[in-house]
């Protein structure tokens, strides 16, 4: 078993911990932020969808073994004098995938509740013996284009309404993940990750029901578009659900690796914006 798992952690700290919750794994695709803004800079109208004080709490498990724990939490907080979300994605090892391979991953997007853009990001990561930290700064009041302020590379020109890694992803749950989407349709979200454009695609599979640790819930599905190569066999072996409620949170990501197969499910909640409602009734 621990031969297993010293196989396994290594592809669980490149690809499982934080990037199961916003989508990391969808690197080598091509996409343009294509949706147009509602005011000309930024992204309003849409129902509140989250809320300061919401907390989601994962598990990732190898078969019934536990490897690791994920938490997505928002904050409200000031950022140069403006009320903005400060969303927090954590994500580390546990048990003896911890003491093969310690992770201790942690991103930060402060975003600005009118516009849903990104003022600023972080990226801390403590992967082994391997060390990364920046932090970024997003300037999206230029005509036709965004300026981002890289601590280790410094000012970069970007498409307008660029989100950041982890921004995406809130940005998804308000304004794309709903029942106007039809089966088969193309998500298509461009942002900026690892001082580089980073598009993300992530396609709609229509409605599942499906047994999770909360309950029986009624969920959209998706796949996103995966890199294939040393990891992944095909480019749909990743999929997501996404509760079928007006909190859409995701409430299971299932990654079919060459190593095997590894789920990561939402096992408790606290601080909604709205009330979970996506139990299915028989």
């Amino acid at each position: 078993m621990a031969a297993l798992w010293a196989k396994t952690v290594i592809v669980m700290k490149n690809f499982i911990i934080i990037p199961a919750l916003i989508f990391l794994t969808l690197s080598g695709v091509s996409a343009i932020n294509k949706y147009p803004p509602a005011n000309g800079r930024g992204f309003s109208g849409n129902p509140a969808v989250y809320q300061g004080g919401e907390e989601l709490m994962y598990s990732l498990k190898y078969g019934f073994i536990k490897g690791g724990e994920a938490n997505l939490t928002v904050k409200d907080t000031v950022f140069k004098g403006e009320r903005v979300h400060h969303v927090i994605a954590s994500g580390k090892t546990v048990g003896l995938a911890d003491a093969i391979y310690k992770v201790r991953d942690r991103y930060e997007s402060f975003i600005h509740p009118q516009t849903d853009l990104p003022v600023k990001s972080v990226r801390s990561i403590r992967e082994g013996s391997y060390r990364y930290y920046n932090e970024v700064e997003y300037e999206h009041h230029h005509a036709d284009s965004a300026l981002v302020l890289s601590q280790k590379s410094g000012k970069h020109w970007v498409p307008e309404n660029i989100q950041d890694i982890l921004s995406a992803f809130y940005f998804a749950r308000k304004h794309k993940f709903n029942d106007d989407l039809r089966k088969g349709e193309m998500i298509e979200i461009m942002t900026w990750f690892s001082d580089e454009l980073f598009p993300l695609r992530i396609r709609y599979k229509g409605l599942e029901t499906i047994d999770t640790p909360l309950g029986k819930l009624e969920c959209y599905k998706f796949v996103p578009v995966t890199e294939v190569g040393r990891a992944f066999k095909n480019e749909d072996d990743m999929e997501v659900w996404i509760s079928r409620d007006q909190n859409r949170v995701p409430v299971r990501i299932r990654f079919e690796l060459r190593v095997g197969a590894f789920t990561c499910n939402l096992e408790q909640f606290r601080g909604l914006e709205n009330p979970f409602s996506s139990f299915h009734l028989d």
